[in-house]
């Protein structure tokens, strides 16, 4: 094993069905504990490796960036993602593996985040899509549902937009860079970008924008919804397999 204070960061794809999210949980599949088994099986030894966030069961992942310390390794980043793809056994894969200075970590270091949110909005279901996209039978207007986005942009307390029993008590401020939708046919994106979010906070955005999309909520509502600080008055918490992380920012 070498001297190198440098970490070496990997990016990451996952299928979230197969995981109880980032975290080593006690008898249950993580992708942390997936990654820390394929770099043992390549490396030798069982290193340590810190994740961007952590997501949760059931949340898939097209970018997902955790580091290790580079004293660990005896090749080059690009061998070692190979290597790695090579030994991981789940539905799981690294894209990109490179060096970063001793002071960089996957998560302290990251300046946002960027999540989607699929529905599938169509009168039938969409078998391929099931893992993948929540499924929503009645029409979502999304030109109509802009309002929407336009309240919940910008920097908020949005306490009322995290789930009950969240350790974080205090500090549940949040810039919204922002919040627009996207329809490909039957499909229709939320995409979020801020600079950090509270537990479950996209997908109980998608939950009270799907009670906008019934004529529950109208223009001023998700503002007041926010002024009030209280997660009752906010909609239900989407379903996980619908969330992607997206994009990771440094």
């Amino acid at each position: 094993m070498t001297e190198d204070n440098r970490k070496i960061a990997l990016t990451l794809m996952y299928d979230g069905k197969d995981f109880c999210g980032w975290q080593v949980q006690k008898n249950a599949p993580t992708v942390q504990k997936s990654v820390q088994d394929a770099l043992e099986r390549v490396l030798g030894v069982r290193p340590d490796v810190s994740g961007c966030s952590r997501t949760d069961s059931g949340v898939h992942a097209n970018m997902y960036v955790c580091h290790l310390d580079a004293k660990y390794v005896k090749m080059p980043p690009e061998a070692l993602m190979r290597a790695f793809n090579a030994n991981v056994r789940e539905r799981l894969s690294c894209y990109n593996a490179e060096y970063k200075d001793a002071d960089f970590h996957a998560r302290y270091s990251c300046l946002g985040k960027e999540y989607v949110y699929k529905f599938w909005n169509a009168k039938y279901r969409n078998p391929f899509l099931e893992d993948y996209s929540m499924y929503i039978p009645y029409r979502i207007d999304d030109e109509a549902l802009a309002f929407v986005g336009e309240e919940v942009t910008g920097k908020h307390d949005f306490r009322a937009f995290m789930s009950q029993g969240s350790k974080i008590t205090d500090d549940t401020i949040r810039t919204v860079e922002y919040f627009r939708t996207e329809r490909h046919g039957e499909l229709v994106e939320i995409y979020v970008k801020a600079d950090g979010f509270l537990y479950n906070m996209v997908r109980i955005m998608a939950g009270t924008y799907l009670e906008a999309a019934k004529g529950n909520l109208k223009k001023g509502d998700i503002s007041r919804i926010i002024e009030s600080g209280e997660r009752k008055n906010a909609g239900d918490t989407a379903r996980a397999h619908g969330l992607f992380l997206n994009r990771v920012f440094y």
